[in-house]
């Protein structure tokens, strides 16, 4: 799932070098930190939050074959 999230994020940013993913494990929850560069956070969030929305449900879907749960934080 990381590496998901990480190919979408690198094809949206001008700057697909300083696109960090740390995946954090829990219980039943694994939690995704995306991280890009300050110029680059308005492409991945999206007008009103649209495409970080798309992210996380796509991320959903992914979790749901798996069955496992997964939340995306982007990070600053």
């Amino acid at each position: 799932m990381r590496q998901l999230v990480e190919n979408i994020a690198k094809a949206l940013v001008d700057q697909p070098d300083r696109v960090q993913v740390k995946e954090v494990e829990g219980e039943q929850t694994t939690v995704l930190e995306l991280r890009v560069a300050p110029e680059d956070l308005g492409k991945v969030i999206g007008k009103q939050g649209k495409t970080a929305r798309a992210m996380r449900t796509i991320l959903a879907a992914a979790g749901m074959k798996v069955r496992k749960r997964f939340v995306l934080e982007i990070l600053e």
